[in-house]
């Protein structure tokens, strides 16, 4: 493997992990936490669940020493789809953040409250109701989109980082 192979695969492997990280966060918290995602959040996951594949196969090319140019062309396409990621997280939080208006409906099929009457009451103290407008949840003053923007950043910038090494 070349110099630049190696250095491929290392931004590969080191974006893909990142996104498999930061989208199994967000399913614990939905899974463990009891946070149930909203419309936005949900719309946020797709770069990630799009990009994970494309990133395993980047870190398979760059192993099957195939040329530089495909593994360098997957990069940019995960760096892509990291960049309209932060671009709806960007919007997401301002919709949190009431700088504009969000979508009209913020409906989700996530499963979540229990159809067991006995199990409801439990359930209603236990999950965190779905809203477009409203964090669930801020740490150090930010939401669940605001630091999907960052992690998205970053994973951008990991991503083109690589392909540029090649």
């Amino acid at each position: 493997m070349s110099v630049a192979q190696r250095k491929q695969f290392i931004f590969a492997v080191l974006v893909t992990l990142g996104m498999a990280a930061t989208v199994g966060g967000a399913l614990g918290f939905e899974h463990i936490g009891g946070y149930i995602p909203c419309a936005l959040c949900l719309l946020q996951r797709d770069p990630y669940y799009y990009g994970l594949p494309l990133g395993i196969i980047a870190i398979l090319t760059s192993v099957m020493k195939l040329p530089a140019w495909t593994t360098r062309t997957l990069l940019v396409l995960v760096g892509l789809l990291m960049l309209i990621g932060a671009g709806i997280g960007v919007y997401h939080a301002g919709v949190e953040w009431h700088f504009w208006e969000g979508p009209s409906t913020c409906a989700t099929t996530a499963q979540g409250i229990s159809s067991d009457v006995g199990d409801l009451l439990g359930d209603l103290d236990a999950k965190h109701a779905p809203s477009c407008t409203d964090a669930a949840l801020r740490v150090f003053g930010l939401s669940f989109a605001g630091w999907n923007v960052i992690a998205s950043l970053i994973l951008a910038a990991i991503a083109l980082r690589g392909a540029a090494k090649a």
